[in-house]
């Protein structure tokens, strides 16, 4: 059974979900779920979680993501994209001087205003269900955090091009509508690529295509569970133990071989006595033990 994270290249013209059902016919495995949904227009990285693998969906969907998007000024669409309707034009005179400072002026905290067309619920309808019937209701403000946000090409035809590093939940055609607000000439997104979600980048990815053509090799190009935790400290259990860790048990301090003092309370990788990465557990340092937060394997 295959079981670990494919990093698909999503390209034009796919949801999210049509990624996962080719990649379920390709592959003949049901459980496949993808990491974050990609629009239709937009490309790049699209990490599948496949068998034992869906249990970490929502550790990558919460990594950090990386984008190149275009932005177009001069105008407001229905969508804040190149899909949308044009709503609103504006003259523009800007420098590209003012465009780079206020590009580089949305690092760091950011409200963010969720757009219409988005999967979001509020009342239990998604916002883009409401939008399709012409309905613009108010939004509560999200923040969210940019960690980097640069001009990239210079402005060609009201158009030039940002990379952004951003938290989890942000909208990339909201940011460049809003870097349209601040600018006063209306702006909206054009051509979408996410180079990076997590440790998963553009340069490692593969399509659909080539998933297809080599599907009998897949397994090459299969990132285990342990690689998308490498960043945790890794910790084992002495063989008396192994019951209470298949089990989701809490585990004792004392149930560890060689236990280091200086974990404090954070998220480990634990392994059986047979050295197999099992479980990821939550350390409670004052009551010294360990609270499963995770389980992957259960002999």
């Amino acid at each position: 059974m295959l079981s670990g994270i494919l990093n698909i290249y999503k390209e034009k013209g796919y949801t999210s979900h049509d990624v996962v059902a080719k990649a379920r016919r390709i592959l003949g495995e049901k459980r496949i779920g993808h990491t974050g949904t990609l629009d239709p227009e937009a490309q790049g990285v699209l990490p599948l979680c496949i068998g034992n693998a869906t249990k970490v969906v929502q550790y990558i969907t919460d990594a950090d993501k990386c984008y190149e998007a275009e932005v177009i000024l001069g105008a407001y669409t229905t969508t804040e994209d190149s899909t949308g309707e044009i709503i609103e034009t504006f003259d523009i005179n800007v420098t590209p001087e003012k465009i780079e400072k206020v590009v580089a002026s949305f690092k760091g905290q950011y409200l963010q205003v969720p757009p219409m067309y988005s999967a979001i619920k509020i009342n239990g309808t998604r916002l883009y269900e409401l939008a399709r019937q012409g309905i613009v209701i108010d939004r509560p403000q999200r923040e969210v955090t940019i960690y980097d946000c640069k001009m990239v090409n210079a402005l060609t035809n009201n158009r030039f091009k940002i990379q952004v590093h951003c938290s989890k939940g942000t909208y990339i055609r909201t940011l460049c509508t809003d870097i349209g607000k601040i600018l006063g000439c209306g702006a909206y997104m054009g051509e979408l690529l996410r180079t990076k979600v997590g440790e998963y980048t553009l340069n490692d990815s593969i399509t659909l295509d080539f998933l297809a053509a080599h599907g009998q090799q897949v397994q090459d190009y299969i990132y285990s569970l342990e690689e998308i935790f490498k960043n945790l400290k890794k910790v084992s259990v002495k063989s008396e133990a192994d019951r209470f860790l298949y089990n989701g048990n809490k585990l004792s301090i004392n149930h560890l071989v060689d236990f280091k003092s200086e974990l404090k309370d954070e998220i480990v990788k634990v392994y059986d006595s047979d050295g197999q990465f099992t479980a990821l557990y939550k350390v409670d340092y004052k009551n010294n033990c360990l609270q499963v937060e995770k389980m992957f394997k259960n002999p």
